[in-house]
């Protein structure tokens, strides 16, 4: 599941408060173990993500660096060229 939590600082755009929520759904689907929770447990579930995002919106606020943001582009390519010497890529025919 934390597999599919991206980096979100130093980038250009920044991180969008979807990307933040989408990345503290996970996270808390993580330390939970709940894909879904449960009726009983839906609001606590929901108001962790909450929090989750709040701290991390004020984590990424408050960081600094003298590095040059990075493209979004440039990592998705990135990404697709480690997973294709990890998985080897197949023809598709």
């Amino acid at each position: 599941m934390c597999r599919n939590i991206k980096t979100l600082y130093n980038f250009d755009p920044p991180a969008t408060e979807d990307e933040i929520r989408a990345a503290s759904l996970q996270f808390v689907r993580k330390l939970s173990g709940f894909n879904t929770p449960s009726k009983a447990n839906e609001a606590a579930f929901n108001q962790a993500v909450e929090e989750v995002a709040a701290v991390a919106r004020t984590l990424l606020d408050s960081l600094v660096t003298n590095a040059e943001p990075r493209s979004r582009e440039i990592e998705i390519e990135r990404a697709r060229a480690r997973a294709a010497k990890r998985f080897g890529t197949r023809d598709r025919q």
